[in-house]
């Protein structure tokens, strides 16, 4: 008896050490670490959110940002902002690695930080706006646009003193850039920091204003804990590139073609499906120019017309060069952060065309050609007369015995035929003559 109340003695200690053991490692602390990396896309959002929460669940001391952006969308860049507002535990952005920016939407960013910190030889500002296709907006949604941007910088940057509020301003205005050094003496970021461990050792001590209250960093000797992209968020990250969605665009119906042209085995027409639909999530979330959209449907169109055309290959010249263009118009938007380079985008093209060229050309060829297996291939084919035809009877053709019916009755039983129709079962034979010597 007393073995079992020692049992139970025990296990109940270990029932109320477990919620204090966790207790005490959720408040150990620690810096966790995220990279934010390439034009702000809805990945990055999901990546910084599930970073805050991670961060505010652990207790950590502090999350660190590595931003390196050209600029996103602005509603995608709202919602970081929120997180970081509301976050409870504070965010420092750091604009890294040296030669990176924080440009356009970035700028935004780095302000809404708790702490915002720069790498030397990297640049921050450039943040006018403009329209989904990289160009510029009529004057009067321009001006609508700038004022709540310019309202929302104000309110981010005002704690840090009017000079930055006034590049906050310039920079939506007139796309003001300025690199570490200047962008600290205007009070725009709080610290210049070589490396995450620099950065680290100047924040320690530092007291940051979170909207629950005032809270002192302590980052010197803390575990630092890096928070990897998900798979999922890795996969559509890679869809989410501008050339990859370009080739999910272009492959995907090509095999959908390639399917229709010669069906019977679906594996191209699933990866069709797969790759067109993948490819339309992805323009789905990407600023697109529709001039490139249009060249991409023609070259689809121009690929498709070459199926049915009587000479293979005109049309699918054309249709490489229509899709090259098109490349490279539609993700080719600088200052939203998408720009293309052209060698790539001509390579898919041109690959993809020698593709169609050959596979497809050869799938049309084969439609195009006389039936070489099934019953069909019988026609033609010579064979011996079983018994009479008159007009019905058995023949011998390519080893197998078949109902035959003469189309010159009568034929004797042992005479060389000729297939002339294949109905069924049945075939229609004619006698051939004998060669006479």
């Amino acid at each position: 008896m007393r073995e079992k109340l020692t049992i139970m003695a025990i296990v109940a200690l270990l029932f109320i050490a477990a919620p204090l053991n966790a207790t005490a490692q959720s408040t150990s602390g620690g810096v966790f670490v995220l990279v934010a990396d390439g034009p702000v896309t809805p990945v990055m959002v999901s990546h910084i959110e599930r970073g805050i929460a991670r961060a505010e669940a652990e207790n950590a001391t502090a999350l660190v940002i590595e931003l390196n952006t050209p600029g996103g969308q602005t509603d995608l860049t709202r919602s970081i902002i929120q997180y970081i507002l509301n976050a409870r535990v504070p965010v420092v952005v750091y604009v890294y690695p040296p030669g990176g920016f924080a440009a356009s939407a970035g700028t935004f960013i780095t302000l809404a930080g708790h702490v915002a910190a720069m790498a030397p030889s990297t640049s921050i500002g450039a943040a006018s706006p403009v329209n989904m296709q990289g160009g510029n907006i009529d004057d009067t949604l321009r001006a609508k646009l700038e004022n709540i941007l310019v309202a929302d910088m104000e309110n981010m940057a005002a704690r840090r003193g009017e000079k930055a509020v006034q590049f906050a301003t310039d920079a939506i205005r007139e796309a003001r850039a300025a690199n570490a050094k200047t962008a600290l003496s205007l009070g725009v970021i709080d610290i210049i920091a070589t490396d995450l461990n620099d950065l680290l050792a100047q924040l320690d001590g530092r007291e940051v204003q979170l909207l629950s209250g005032a809270r002192t960093l302590r980052t010197t000797g803390v575990p630092v804990t890096r928070i990897p992209m998900t798979f999922a968020e890795q996969i559509l990250s890679i869809i989410l590139r501008p050339e990859i969605a370009f080739m999910l665009l272009a492959i995907g119906p090509l095999a959908i073609i390639y399917e229709l042209a010669s069906p019977g085995g679906y594996i191209g027409g699933v990866i069709g499906v797969i790759c067109t639909v993948l490819g339309l999530y992805a323009i789905g979330q990407l600023p697109v120019n529709y001039a490139g959209i249009a060249l991409l449907v023609l070259a689809l169109a121009l690929f498709t017309a070459d199926v049915f055309a009587p000479t293979h290959g005109a049309l699918t010249t054309a249709a490489v060069i229509s899709l090259a263009l098109g490349g490279l118009l539609m993700f080719n938007q600088a200052e939203l952060g998408y720009r293309v380079s052209i060698a790539p985008m001509i390579a898919v093209a041109a690959a993809l065309g020698l593709i169609f060229f050959f596979i497809v050309g050869k799938a049309v060829a084969t439609l195009k050609m006389q039936p070489v297996s099934g019953e069909a291939r019988i026609i033609g084919m010579t064979g011996i007369t079983k018994t009479p035809l008159d007009p019905e009877g058995i023949v011998l053709v390519d080893g197998a015995r078949w109902q035959a019916v003469a189309d010159n009755p009568p034929i004797a039983a042992d005479e060389t035929i000729r297939v002339e129709a294949v109905s069924g079962l049945r075939l229609t034979v004619r006698k051939i003559p004998p060669i006479e010597g």
